[in-house]
């Protein structure tokens, strides 16, 4: 049984710490010890999580706090993963990548692990120079995982889904894994019973990077044209006081709902009262979002950003509209509201869609991509 370090900044409830926790899962069903690092902040729900799920968890600040400055910083994950590294012998360490990324990935190599793996959640856009990520990824990464093929292409200009009849160098390798779907998300086996009243939502944390500050505008102006329409609003943050302040300068009490955040067990009720899912985000790695929604038969209006043309195709699986347009978002929905057989045909494909995505995919090509590297 091989041993593997999975290495993380926080545990906290967002995307990264879900993907990174089916990482685990798949990768103690494929019969590997797992031992999970987290440098900095946690939440215990979080922390507990993964011990269910049959990890050991190690959280080198128990206080969950972050060094001050570089040099700093250094110094604690040296002394950090040290220590761990003296009592344990990894034969993969895999990095989730992501600031301070770089840094753990060198000083895992220094302390002799020799089989490194990383995975970036994001897009390129986000790091200000590809270079010290070309000369890791180059030398001393065995291989680097992207989320999607768009997001490869940013960082490597080239891209290709990994399957397990590709010839993987000693160092140097890198390819697309898809996120999957969480468990607590079940792909819908029959079609929507669709409505006169049409319910828009989102799910999401309600911040500008996500687009909030476009859903309530553009609601406004679909109820005026239809008023058998209202929005569901899950989720919370910065943006929640002035989306309600929007929701009441407009008239719009009696149709707009907030629901606040949401345990993530009790997400897949709320996917099921929404008809048509506004993803209006400015930056998204992945979608996960989206996902959810379309495995349970909602129409997704998403932003063409990111993982979400990929996941959408061309209008295949979804509908996307120019980023931060309040006008596109507008003309996309009353469009679909003007065709209802638009939107059964794009719900039962969604359905379909999310099939691509599920845990047993993923497990399959973490299973075949470890066999690789692990002889």
């Amino acid at each position: 049984m091989s041993k593997v370090l999975v290495c993380i900044p926080c545990l906290l409830t967002g995307g990264t710490e879900i993907q990174t926790l089916s990482l685990v899962k798949a990768l103690i069903a494929s019969g590997h010890n797992v031992t999970t690092a987290c440098y900095f902040e946690h939440a215990p729900e979080m922390v507990e999580r993964y011990r269910r799920a049959g990890s050991e968890v190690v959280c080198f600040s128990p206080e969950g706090n972050r060094p001050n400055g570089v040099w700093q910083t250094i110094s604690f994950l040296f002394k950090s993963f040290k220590q761990l590294t003296r009592t344990e012998k990894f034969d993969v360490a895999h990095v989730q990548y992501m600031s301070p990324g770089a840094i753990p990935i060198i000083l895992l190599r220094l302390l002799g692990v020799k089989t490194i793996v990383a995975t970036a959640h994001t897009a390129a856009d986000i790091y200000p120079s590809l270079r010290l990520l070309h000369f890791i990824q180059r030398y001393i990464l065995t291989a680097f995982i992207c989320i999607t093929l768009k997001a490869e292409e940013s960082f490597f200009a080239s891209s290709r889904l990994f399957s397990h009849d590709i010839k993987l160098q000693k160092r140097g390798n890198h390819f697309t894994i898809y996120n999957n779907l969480p468990d607590y998300i079940q792909i819908a086996q029959n079609p929507r019973n669709w409505d006169e009243m049409i319910t828009f939502g989102v799910v999401s944390r309600l911040e500008k990077i996500k687009g909030m500050d476009l859903v309530v505008p553009a609601f406004k102006t679909i109820h005026e044209k239809h008023p058998n329409t209202r929005l569901l609003v899950v989720g919370d943050g910065s943006l929640r006081a002035s989306m309600e302040r929007q929701m009441q300068e407009n008239h719009l009490a009696d149709t707009v709902i907030f629901k606040g955040r949401q345990s993530q067990e009790l997400l897949q009720d709320f996917y099921d009262q929404i008809d048509i899912l506004l993803v209006p985000s400015r930056s998204e790695g992945f979608g996960l979002t989206a996902i959810e929604g379309m495995a349970r038969g909602c129409v997704v209006v998403a932003a063409n950003v990111g993982g979400l043309p990929e996941i959408l195709g061309n209008h295949e699986f979804g509908v996307l509209h120019q980023a931060e347009s309040l006008e596109d978002v507008v003309k996309q929905c009353l469009d679909l509201i003007a065709n209802p057989e638009k939107i059964a045909r794009l719900s039962s494909n969604a359905m379909k869609r999310a099939a691509d995505f599920t845990f047993s995919n993923f497990q399959t090509q973490i299973a075949d991509f470890y066999n690789n590297i692990i002889r």
